[in-house]
């Protein structure tokens, strides 16, 4: 819900980033606020997961020009790591098995992690297993899938649900959410949904990146961006993610190439 006089979470400014030497991102601008959330949605190759593993520092992508503030500090000063604990959350469109670890050892340790950051003291093994059984309601997760290996066996839905008790875990203030609806049924989106909308508060922001509108009838964006070239080219509400349903993207790149001349 947009307020005025927000804190800015996220503030990106001309920002360029290329991949093995080819350029991805080209200019991209976008301010996030406190209590928002922004949809990012475009055609395939325009730089959407690019943006989102620049924002997270992934180490195969090299920024090569612009700025990103976040929280009022250069992120692109912090390792990942850092961007992590203090905050940024990245859910990933294809969640990577970790066989031989457990999933609440998994998570007891990134929680403690980002404890231990802020200055806190990390919860014991006991203390910890009350805080995350009363997350899984969250995502209505069995809690057997504590005892698996982290993600070893899941479902596309169960993968996606479990990110989304990642995010119940660490309180982000800055949740980027990359194609969280992709691989997922009817009633796995609606519970990811449902668990997304329950962690965003006033004082925390969502990005989603997505292909599709159906997300959206879920989890109502206050701002759509569409980019295309490695740029965000319009931005608009939620009726902005209607008309590229019906229409496709073919007229937001025309416009675009008719804005560049």
């Amino acid at each position: 819900m947009i307020q005025e006089n927000s804190e800015v979470i996220l503030s990106v400014k001309d920002l360029t980033a290329e991949v093995d030497g080819v350029s991805i991102l080209k200019g991209l601008n976008l301010e996030v606020k406190a209590g928002e959330i922004h949809a990012i949605m475009g055609p395939n190759g325009s730089g959407k997961s690019t943006f989102s593993k620049v924002l997270a520092g992934h180490p195969d992508y090299t920024v090569t020009g612009g700025e990103i503030t976040y929280l009022g500090q250069n992120l692109l000063e912090l390792e990942a790591e850092d961007r992590s604990r203090s905050g940024i959350f990245l859910a990933f469109q294809y969640p990577i098995e970790i066989p031989g670890v457990s999933n609440l050892d998994f998570l007891r340790v990134a929680y403690n992690s980002k404890r231990k950051f802020a200055g806190l003291d990390e919860l014991d093994t006991f203390d910890f297993e009350d805080l995350v059984q009363q997350k899984l309601d969250v995502v209505q997760m069995n809690p057997a899938f504590l005892d698996r290996s982290v993600n070893e066996g899941f479902s596309g839905g169960e993968k996606k649900r479990n990110e989304i008790l990642q995010m119940a875990l660490l309180e982000p203030k800055l949740a980027i959410l990359d194609e969280t609806d992709s691989g997922l049924d009817i009633d796995a989106l609606r519970i990811v949904s449902s668990g997304v909308n329950q962690l965003t508060t006033p004082d925390n922001a969502v990005v989603l990146i997505t292909h599709y509108q159906r997300l959206l009838d879920y989890i109502v964006p206050d701002y759509v961006h569409v980019m295309e070239g490695g740029q965000i080219v319009t931005t608009g509400g939620k009726e902005l993610a209607l008309e590229l349903e019906e229409r496709g993207y073919t007229w937001i790149r025309e416009e675009a190439e008719v804005a560049a001349r």
